[in-house]
């Protein structure tokens, strides 16, 4: 079997190249397409493959400006020839789907999020916008909207990485998808002794406004207690300009330092509304606690009272109430990795093998079905069992 892995662009190594790396892992010899490639950046799993990359990646300032030719990239993905393919795999957050797979082939789609850009977010991405942006932004987005709701009509079966994004998928779209949460290299956390434990919360990922870490280090000034960020991104100095004393802003880190710092903190502290949230299960993989915006994915991954806590509104009240309730709580670091270990890697690749196996399966019944029907219909007096 042939398989196509679709990508929307490989720039970096986020929670989408995450589930790359393993839909790779489940097709070694599967060819990767993308809008553009930057080979430095990505994971030696994904260099592995055949990697092919649209007319995007050759357009001026590509790498690093490729999300000003997303009014392109449907015509980009429509030009890829994918006629020798058995199944098409899908990985979408920005454009991927739209495709044009051959008759023959299964085309799945992994569903990060539809475009948040021009869809849930539209308003908020328009109003941080520049003044140029703003006044092209509706109706590109309206263009953007039409073929993406087109091209879902292209997809055999959605598979959501959380029941959030399935919500958005039957809203955007009208249609529904089965729930896989994404995989989560679980097994590269560990807690650490209770005598390790250090004296501060810690934030981390890219900061973002969506992600509201301006919230948490104002809430974090106030209450006078420590705070660790970690991460880097477009509101990486205003967070710095932002903290206080208590609050130490690290910037992007290595891994071991990332890790070091999950396994030591008291608690995660996470004010934004994520699709599925990869970062509160990493904490808790470390067997540290989770305290969370009450909304979008983390509501599927932490557990109340077991692995953290939610507060109901992006405010810095609402998050000083939670680390006041937070300190008159208990927590079993045992029983937090335990809960983490269901979103890791295995989970992932079992249930999306199964998932697929089952399209295929429900395919040649069909096939099965259509051409008995075509006998009878040639012959009726033949009589299929």
């Amino acid at each position: 079997m042939k398989v196509a892995i679709i990508h929307y662009w490989l720039v970096g190594m986020r929670g989408g190249e995450k589930v790359l790396e393993a839909l790779c892992e489940m097709y070694p010899e599967a060819d990767i397409y993308t809008h553009v490639y930057v080979p430095e950046v990505v994971s030696e799993t994904i260099r592995k493959h055949r990697v092919v990359s649209t007319f995007i990646n050759r357009l001026p300032r590509a790498q690093r400006m490729y999300k000003t030719y997303l009014p392109l990239m449907p015509l980009a993905l429509e030009q890829l020839d994918l006629r020798d393919y058995d199944l098409i795999l899908s990985s979408e957050s920005g454009p991927a789907k739209g495709v044009i797979a051959p008759p023959h082939a299964l085309h799945v789609c992994y569903c990060h999020t539809p475009m948040r850009y021009i869809w849930n977010m539209f308003h908020d991405y328009r109003a941080s916008a520049g003044s140029l942006a703003r006044l092209a932004m509706p109706s590109l987005a309206h263009y953007l909207r039409l073929w993406d709701v087109a091209s879902a009509a292209r997809v055999d079966s959605f598979v959501a990485n959380s029941a959030t994004v399935a919500g958005r998928i039957r809203r955007y779209y009208g249609l529904d998808a089965n729930v896989i949460h994404p995989p989560v290299d679980t097994a590269a956390f560990s807690p650490c002794h209770s005598s390790e434990l250090g004296d501060y919360y810690l934030m981390a990922g890219e900061l973002v406004s969506y992600k509201r870490p301006d919230l948490a280090v104002r809430a974090f000034n106030e209450l006078k207690l420590k705070l660790v960020v970690i991460g880097g991104g477009e509101m990486l100095s205003e967070i710095r300009r932002l903290a206080g004393p208590t609050v130490s802003v690290l910037g992007p880190q290595p891994f071991e330092a990332l890790k070091h710092h999950y396994a030591r903190c008291r608690a995660l502290i996470f004010p934004g509304e994520e699709d599925f949230g990869m970062v509160p299960v990493e904490a808790m993989a470390s067997g540290r606690p989770v305290i969370a915006f009450g909304r979008g994915g983390a509501t599927e991954t932490v557990a109340t009272d077991l692995t953290g806590l939610f507060f109901d509104e992006q405010t810095i009240d609402a998050i000083s109430n939670s680390i006041a309730r937070f300190e008159r709580m208990t927590f079993e670091p045992e029983a937090i990795v335990a809960h983490a270990q269901q979103f890791g890697r295995e989970p992932f690749i079992r249930k999306m093998r199964s998932h697929i196996d089952f399209l295929f399966a429900q395919r040649a019944r069909s096939e099965t079905a259509k051409q008995g029907s075509a006998r009878h219909e040639l012959n009726p007096q033949l009589t299929v069992s």
